[in-house]
């Protein structure tokens, strides 16, 4: 299992600012200085694989060998239960192009609607993050991080990036969109999947 001990720059291999900014405040207290994938350059990898793990390892490794750095990769999305997982490994691509999510919390609620759940309890749902470390030699390491909750609408909140407007977290009255970054960052699988990788990999 690689260590990144030594290492003072970490590539981040996302062109989404929202996620470079919580890797960021996730990494600071180790000294390491996290890059992303967009700022040097690199191309956005096709995502061919069929699974959280895989895309995410997909992704690290072709930064990983791109930067001649380690890289370190997210690949999350939204599991709604009613809706047999979807969006699943495609949530952003049910934001189209133009990354509208906007436009993809309306179709996950009009397909909630097309299944009858309508009810709360009918509405579940979790948030799944994958977070995979490579090295410029092809190694990677990924680890699992989920938070489950349901789906409400309208979407709430100003906050956060992607579906967050329209989950809260079991045991919260908020959306991730309507918490402060710090209450959110406490609690989400990212925050979960970057424990695990901390434990791993940073002796965290």
């Amino acid at each position: 299992m690689g260590s990144l001990k030594g290492h003072r720059k970490l590539v981040v291999a996302t062109h989404n600012p929202g996620k470079l900014a919580e890797f960021a405040g996730f990494f600071r207290p180790f000294g390491l200085e996290t890059v992303s994938a967009g700022d040097l350059g690199l191309p956005e990898p096709e995502e061919t694989a069929t699974t959280f793990e895989g895309n995410a390892e997909l992704k690290a490794v072709a930064a990983a060998r791109a930067a001649d750095l380690p890289a370190l990769a997210d690949d999350s999305g939204l599991a709604v239960d009613a809706l047999d997982g979807d969006p699943g490994i495609y949530s952003a691509r049910w934001a189209g192009p133009q990354k509208d999510f906007t436009a993809a919390m309306g179709k996950v609620n009009d397909a909630l609607a097309k299944a009858g759940a309508v009810a709360p309890e009918q509405r579940t749902a979790r948030f799944v993050s994958v977070i995979c470390l490579a090295f410029p030699d092809g190694s990677a390491t990924c680890h699992l991080g989920e938070v489950r909750g349901r789906i409400v609408w309208p979407p709430q909140g100003a906050g956060g990036f992607g579906y967050d407007p329209m989950f809260v977290p079991d045991g919260q009255s908020q959306t991730f969109a309507e918490m402060p970054r710090e209450a959110k960052a406490a609690l989400s699988h990212r925050a979960r999947a970057f424990e695990a990788f901390a434990r791993a990999h940073l002796g965290g």
